[in-house]
Order: C-alpha cells, then sequence, then structure tokens
C-alpha cells in the first residue's frame, strides 16, 4: 500500500517519495482500520519533531484524515463499522495519511458531522482544534470582549472569528491586502473593523483604541510579531505588529495568545503587563498529542469543532 512521505537527504536537498508498504496488520484491541476518504497537508514542523525527539529521515505527510471505519478491534467501544470519522495521527505514527487504508487508534478519531463532507471535514479539524484551544482554554472568550484576530482572512482566523462571534465577542481583523479583505467581508461580514494594514492608511494601535473606547482589547491573538524593528526586512514580516503594540493594545487582564515560538519580552514589556495584569499565552496545538492526561478535553475539543 502506497503512502506519501517527506525525504531529507541532506541539510538542503528535501523531497516528497511515495512508499509502498507492506500490507496492514490485523486490527489490535483499541485499533480502527479507517478507509481514507480525505487527508489535509499539514505543515511538517522539523525542528518541533527534533525537539520532542520524534525526528527522522522519512517523515509521513498528512495527518488529518476524514474517513469511513472498516473494522475495529475487540476492545474498541466508540465505533462501529461503516461509521464516518475524522481525526488527527498522533505525532509519532508512522503511517501517512494519503493512503487507501490506515490502523489508527480509537482515541485519536471522533464521529464525522453527517452535514460535513469528507474534505470539509480533513481541512478545517486542524485550525478548528487550534482556534477552541486559543479562545476557550488559553483564554477565555464571552459575550462582550473585545477579540483581535490578526490575518481574518486565513483559514485559522475565518474559524477563530467565526468562534469568537458564537460565544458574543465582539470581533476586529486585520488583513494584508485588499483581496483579503474582500474575502473576508464575504465569509464573515459581521466583524466589527476590519483593518487593511497594507496600505498604510491605517495605524493598528489607533484604529483598535478607537473601537473600544481607548480602553483596549480583552483578547489578541496574532500570526505572529516583530520581535524589534531591522534592516532589509521583507514585505510580510513589515506588516506584522511590533510587540510593542500588542503589548499597548491589551486591556486590564487582557490576554495575548502568540503563536511566536521565539518571543523575547524586554524587562520594561513584563512591567507593562504587570501593571495591566495581562498575560501571554503560546498556542501550541499539539499540547493535547503530548499530555495523555488531557485526552478527554482533545477528543471533547475534536467532536465540538463543527458544531
Amino acid at each position: 500500500m502506497k503512502g506519501l512521505y517527506w525525504q531529507q537527504n541532506s541539510e538542503k536537498e528535501r523531497e516528497f517519495i511515495f512508499l509502498e508498504k507492506d500490507s496492514l496488520p490485523n486490527v489490535s484491541d483499541h485499533h480502527v482500520k479507517v478507509q481514507v476518504k480525505a487527508c489535509a497537508l499539514s505543515w511538517i514542523d522539523k525542528k518541533f519533531l527534533s525537539e520532542i525527539k520524534k525526528e527522522k529521515k522519512v517523515l509521513p505527510v498528512g495527518r488529518e484524515i476524514a474517513g469511513v471505519v472498516l473494522e475495529i478491534g475487540n476492545k474498541v467501544s466508540f465505533f462501529k463499522r461503516q461509521d464516518e470519522v475524522v481525526g488527527i495521527l498522533p505525532l509519532d505514527s508512522e503511517e501517512s495519511g494519503l493512503c487507501e487504508e490506515i490502523l489508527v487508534h480509537e482515541h485519536y478519531l471522533v464521529h464525522k458531522p453527517e452535514q460535513i463532507s469528507w474534505m470539509e471535514s480533513a481541512g478545517a479539524i486542524h485550525d478548528g482544534l487550534r482556534a477552541y484551544t486559543a479562545l476557550h482554554y488559553l483564554s477565555y472568550v464571552s459575550d462582550g470582549k473585545n477579540v483581535l484576530i490578526m490575518d481574518g482572512a486565513s483559514s485559522f482566523g475565518t474559524i477563530a472569528i467565526q468562534l469568537a462571534q458564537h460565544r458574543g465577542a465582539k470581533v476586529m481583523s486585520t488583513v494584508y491586502n485588499l483581496e483579503d479583505k474582500q474575502c473576508l467581508e464575504r465569509i464573515v461580514p459581521s466583524v466589527v473593523r476590519i483593518i487593511d494594514v497594507s496600505n498604510g492608511k491605517y495605524d493598528l494601535t489607533e484604529s483598535c483604541l478607537e473601537e473600544t473606547g481607548g480602553l483596549g482589547v480583552d483578547i489578541i491573538i496574532d500570526a505572529g510579531v516583530r520581535l524589534y524593528n531591522k534592516e532589509n526586512e521583507t514585505t510580510s514580516q513589515q506588516l506584522l505588529p511590533h510587540k510593542h503594540d500588542i503589548i499597548t493594545l491589551l486591556s486590564a487582564g487582557g490576554h495575548w495568545i502568540t503563536t511566536e515560538k521565539n518571543l523575547q519580552l524586554d524587562p520594561p514589556d513584563c512591567r507593562y503587563l504587570f501593571l495591566k495584569g495581562a498575560s501571554v499565552s503560546f498556542l501550541n496545538d499539539e499540547i493535547w498529542n503530548l499530555s495523555n492526561t488531557q485526552q478527554g478535553k482533545y477528543l471533547y475539543i475534536l467532536s465540538i469543532t463543527y458544531f
């Protein structure tokens, strides 16, 4: 059975290859055999895998899958044959999701809603997991709160916006070009304010403070930040907010959810956060796979991602 894998032959040479694998072994106690109907091509974070000692020369491609259960193990209690399921393969999975059939432990799968297509299920589950983690476990989104979501036209951004609005929050968002702005207005027309930072007409700090009456933003989810100003920055880097801008925007008791893995805060930054009683949290959606004690919460998030 063929699967797609990512191979690194040297420091610079990388390529995708199809590998022929032996036929699947018999279904063990808590595993299910799934016929894959759709698979998402997620980013492979080689550095992260190296840090947690999961790096290999050949890595499987495609972890978000949706499909139909063909067989179940003797001790499987969550599923039966012909159930439609969706899930994310674990970090240490040896199998590529881009194959015809795959064995998966039942604790990495949930039932797929009937009204959601195969492609939508596989494509939305990862960003849905990230958005729910950011808004419900790293912060406390609720009715009336102000939420700023950077790069709202991205797949993660649109899901986060809709989830925040579902909870009654007032959402502001940034976009990086006119096309993204038009796309966001079409998908989520009820965003309180869309700030196009590409043309230089709007200052992020002034726009958000004006919208909140100078009180600041309760929850900020970034899509990367500039730690300091440097020469020869790319256009995309120049559009990112500076860390000082985000700290300035936070309200008293506000939450900053960052995707910046190498965030550096100087003592004056920390002092400012202390005076505001604000907090900084790091959005690492793989934390659920790294902590087996949180498996119940993880499955709960997966199961409500589509509702």
